[in-house]
């Protein structure tokens, strides 16, 4: 359950962790908690690296091409996700909010592209909608630690009014909290469904991955 906390103002953060250096040839796979993984070995035959000149990857790593069922091409991008750790630990003691929580919210939303841009318009890596943002005093939503610190304030006011609830917190968040609350539970939406199902299972994750620290 989330702790209850009061509403305040944004703190000082600190800095941001230094980007990670530039990796030797990778390959990528999701194991069966869809858990994305990158390795310097192929761990079979249907990984290979990408090779186009053009595309743009994440933190200047190159997309990879994965052939897939049927022998249908995927793009995947290789992902640093502790680059973020440092902001979310301190967004997550602020707000009183588990980090791994945080960061399952964040790695279901924008799986830590603190550039994304949805159909909708939501932006940067909590996909804050501009409505949202200028609620939560987030001037620019691209800014990794104005989206996180503003996504958080947004998820400690939701927690709040679901008085800890995970599950129903995360709904409010995809779905939005009048739906919510008029129902009392997670709306029988796909798209909400499975997110509430994306984030529960990368908050065990994370939090399994924070108890063998």
């Amino acid at each position: 359950m989330l702790r209850r906390a009061p509403w305040c103002l944004l703190g000082l953060v600190l800095a941001a962790a230094p980007l990670a250096e530039a990796r030797a040839e990778l390959f990528s796979w999701v194991d069966d908690d869809g858990v994305y993984h990158l390795t310097t070995r192929a761990p079979n035959a249907n990984y290979r690296p990408y090779q186009g000149e053009d595309a743009e990857g994440f933190g200047g790593e190159q997309p990879l091409v994965v052939v897939v069922q049927g022998g249908q091409e995927r793009v995947l991008y290789p992902v640093d996700v502790t680059r973020f750790d440092a902001i979310l630990r301190e967004a997550a003691e602020h707000y009183r909010l588990p980090f791994a929580f945080l960061k399952a919210v964040v790695k279901v939303e924008s799986n830590f592209n603190p550039r994304a841009h949805s159909h909708a318009h939501a932006k940067g890596l909590m996909q804050l909608i501009d409505a949202t943002a200028a609620d939560m005093d987030v001037e620019d939503p691209f800014d990794p630690r104005e989206n996180i610190f503003g996504g958080a304030r947004y998820l400690r006011i939701l927690a709040n009014k679901f008085d800890g609830n995970m599950a129903l917190t995360a709904a409010a968040y995809n779905a939005g909290p009048e739906r919510v609350e008029k129902l009392g539970r997670v709306p029988n939406f796909r798209e909400t469904q499975r997110y509430v199902r994306r984030v529960l299972q990368m908050y065990r994750h994370y939090r399994r991955a924070e108890q063998k620290r």
